[in-house]
């Protein structure tokens, strides 16, 4: 796996990020993956987040067969690492490009180096427009394709275009929504075009139709397929409309595609884009290569309870194909009642939007001493966990927590620092993260 930034960048680490050992001399990113250190032996402050670097390894190279399988393309979604390095990491695997939330995160890829975005969002009014613009004029030969699904924002984006022969050519996509932003109706949509075609220059063109599936799910999953499947519905049915008008030649993009539910994109997209040759299908998931024990977990469990991961005519488990990549290590620092260890990681250290860490084992003296399947963490405090313990655990004061997260992208933003663990659990690399 590469990691191209970690010998150029020349930030130093030291005891006010999360991990590095207290009094020991500031480090480089390089030099972190030189000293040996592991989580559970004592020396690493804790607590701090892991990745598992050949568990990532594995997931990325699981999904890039998948999509190429299909005849569909990847732009994974920065959002859930905001690290530069593994965004390199994924283009070099296959990756078609990159996708970002917003500008700022838009600034940070393309000042390491990074060409090709999908900005999958809107971004505002003409304050956002100017803002973007600001960015691409010291990025010419950028490819960006940002979000569009009103006219407000399609006019603040050509009057801040209008008129710079500076700026890289800004690609416009129509999004389609269902329980976030996009456009709801396919007339409105057909309104919109024909604004979009009228005010087309050669560096502001329509470049394809955007949609976001996850956001259509509810608690029912029953009326969860029901919305996605209006939704790819509405976004299929308008790409033969929109090449009616464009003519057959221009290249054009559909995508669309979470963690959970990207089979069903590829199931419901991919015959419409096959259909027409200057079309491709993008994929934007990101979660998955870093998976979780929680809501990633119960995503790819459904995912398998509607036929699995097809690849090349033969169905795969999902569940068993992707693993979880992130880890939360943490001490205990009491034992205040037979059943309750209270560990050093809190709402500051670890996501809870999506579901509790999960205990997976407990290590002491630098060495692993059991599973903790029967333990459960009940409630977090700003930097507290407290574990529910069977009544024979002998979990000691001073011992070490390996969790498991849920939710990827609201658990890593806590962190500055994402430690690369090899097979044996030791830091062989330091992941900057990138989070503002």
């Amino acid at each position: 796996m590469s990691d191209l930034h970690t010998t150029t960048e020349n930030v130093l680490i030291d005891e006010r990020v999360r991990g590095f050992p207290p009094g020991h001399p500031p480090l480089s990113l390089a030099a972190i993956g030189k000293q040996g250190w592991k989580p559970y032996d004592g020396r690493m402050a804790l607590p701090l987040i892991s990745l598992d670097r050949q568990a990532f390894a594995d997931n990325a190279e699981l999904m890039m067969i998948y999509v190429k399988s299909h005849g569909a393309e990847i732009a994974p979604h920065a959002k859930t690492p905001m690290s530069t390095v593994l965004a390199d990491t994924l283009v070099a695997a296959g990756a078609w490009g990159m996708t970002v939330a917003d500008i700022r995160q838009a600034a940070v890829l393309l000042k390491a180096g990074q060409r090709r975005l999908i900005l999958a969002n809107e971004i505002g009014g003409a304050a956002a427009a100017r803002r973007l613009a600001a960015l691409l004029g010291q990025y010419p030969d950028a490819e960006l394709h940002v979000f569009v699904d009103s006219m407000a924002l399609l006019e603040a984006l050509s009057s801040a275009w209008q008129g710079r022969a500076d700026l890289p050519p800004l690609g416009l996509m129509v999004e389609f929504g269902a329980g976030r932003a996009g456009i709801r109706s396919a007339d409105a949509a057909a309104k919109l075009l024909d604004t979009i075609l009228a005010m087309e220059t050669p560096a502001f063109r329509l470049t394809g139709i955007a949609a976001y599936e996850g956001a259509a799910a509810t608690a029912d999953p029953e009326e969860t397929m029901l919305r996605i499947d209006a939704l790819m519905a509405m976004t299929s049915d308008f790409l033969p409309k929109l090449r009616a008008r464009i003519g057959n030649q221009r290249p054009l993009l559909v995508t669309s595609g979470g963690s959970v539910f990207f089979d069903i994109v590829v199931a419901r997209l991919s015959a419409v884009v096959a259909a027409d040759p200057a079309c491709r299908l993008v994929l934007r998931s990101g979660a998955i290569f870093f998976h979780d024990h929680g809501i990633y977990e119960r995503g790819l469990a459904g995912l398998n309870a509607r036929g699995g991961l097809r690849i090349g005519g033969e169905m795969i488990s999902a569940a068993a194909g992707f693993r979880p990549a992130l880890r939360v290590w943490a001490e205990v620092l009491s034992r205040p009642e037979p059943q309750l260890a209270i560990s050093g990681m809190g709402m500051r250290d670890v996501a809870m939007d999506q579901g509790m860490p999960r205990p997976l084992a407990v290590y002491r003296n630098g060495a692993r001493l059991a599973d903790l399947e029967s333990a459960k963490v009940l409630r977090l405090n700003d930097q507290h966990a407290f574990l529910a313990l069977a009544d024979d655990s002998d979990v000691l004061v001073g011992d070490v927590i390996e969790f498991g997260i849920s939710h990827p992208c609201t658990c890593l933003d806590r962190h500055a620092i994402l430690y690369g663990l090899d097979p044996d659990h030791s830091v062989t690399v330091a992941y900057l993260t990138s989070f503002g």
